[in-house]
C-alpha cells in the first residue's frame, strides 16, 4: 500500500498513457510459477538466474529464484517495519532501496550478505543500471542516476509523454537502449528514451493482468527482467502466481 497522499500523483500518469504514441500488447511465450505472496518490487535476470525484491513489511525479501519452478534458491530477510523496494546487480553485488526509510544496502551478489548502508533523500521505487550509473526512481516523474561506485546523485531526467510529465515511474529495466518502467496502478509500461526521458512507446500488460484475475488495487503489475543474451523479457505483478515471458519491444 503506498497511501492516500502518494494516489494523488495518478492524475499525471493516466494523461500520459492516453497519449497518442504507440502502444504494444504484451504477446506471451510462456509462462512460469511465481510465489503468489511475493509482492514484487524488484527484478532482474543474472548469470542465468533470477533475481527478485519484495515489499511490505514482514514480506520484505531479496531472493535468488529459479525460473523454471520458481522456488527460492537463496533469500535474505529486510526486517520489519522496513518496505523493502528495487534492486540492482552491480559487478559482485546488488544494490537495494527501501520506500520510505532513506536508506538501502549493498549485498553480495553470492550468498546474498548485507555488506553496507547508504542514504539518499525522499523515496526509493525501483533500479537499473545503463552499465555506466544506476538509475532509480522514486515515485515522481524523475529519474535519479547514481554513480555505481559513491550511490552519489549525477542527474536527473524528466520523463514526459506528449510533453505531459508521467509520475508513479515504478520497477525499471534497462533494454536495448531504453528504459522500461512500470508505471504503477496502471497496464501500461513505458519505453522510455534515457537521452530525453520522452515516453517514445507503451507495452500493455492488461491481458497479463486480466487472465490473473485478481481485483485487489495493488496486485498491479510490478517487475520486468531482460536475459539479454537470449534475449528474453519476463514480466509479473504483486503477487501474482505467474511470471510471463513477452516479446521483447522491437529496437529502434
Amino acid at each position: 500500500m503506498r497511501g492516500l497522499a502518494l494516489a494523488l500523483l495518478l492524475a499525471l500518469a493516466p494523461v500520459a498513457v492516453r497519449a497518442e504514441l504507440p502502444t504494444v500488447a504484451a504477446k506471451v511465450v510462456r509462462t512460469y510459477p511465481h510465489d503468489p505472496r511475493a509482492f514484487t518490487e524488484g527484478l532482474f535476470w543474472h548469470g542465468g538466474t533470477l533475481y527478485e525484491s519484495t515489499g511490505e513489511p514482514g514480506r520484505s525479501f531479496i531472493r535468488k529464484v529459479d525460473l523454471a519452478t520458481g522456488h527460492v534458491l537463496a533469500q535474505a530477510t529486510i526486517a520489519a517495519p522496513t518496505f523493502g523496494e528495487g534492486i540492482v546487480p552491480w559487478h559482485d553485488q546488488i544494490v537495494s532501496l527501501t520506500w520510505q526509510d532513506h536508506k538501502g544496502w549493498r549485498w553480495s551478489l553470492d550468498g546474498l550478505k548485507r555488506l553496507s548502508e547508504w542514504h539518499y533523500p525522499g523515496e526509493g521505487w525501483a533500479l537499473t543500471s545503463d552499465g555506466h550509473s544506476l538509475i532509480m526512481s522514486d515515485g515522481t516523474p524523475a529519474l535519479r542516476f547514481l554513480d555505481p561506485d559513491t550511490l552519489t546523485e549525477r542527474h536527473r531526467l524528466t520523463v514526459t509523454a506528449e510533453g505531459k510529465p508521467v509520475a508513479n515511474l515504478n520497477e525499471l529495466e534497462w533494454v536495448d537502449g531504453e528504459i522500461l518502467a512500470n508505471i504503477w496502478q496502471t497496464d501500461f509500461i513505458a519505453r522510455i528514451d534515457p537521452k530525453s526521458g520522452h515516453v517514445v512507446g507503451w507495452i500493455d500488460v492488461g491481458a497479463l493482468h486480466r487472465q490473473i484475475g485478481y481485483a485487489d488495487s495493488d496486485a498491479v503489475p510490478n517487475g520486468i527482467a531482460w536475459d539479454a543474451a537470449k534475449r528474453r523479457l519476463f514480466v509479473t505483478g504483486k503477487d501474482w502466481p505467474t511470471l510471463f515471458e513477452i516479446v521483447p519491444p522491437k529496437r529502434r
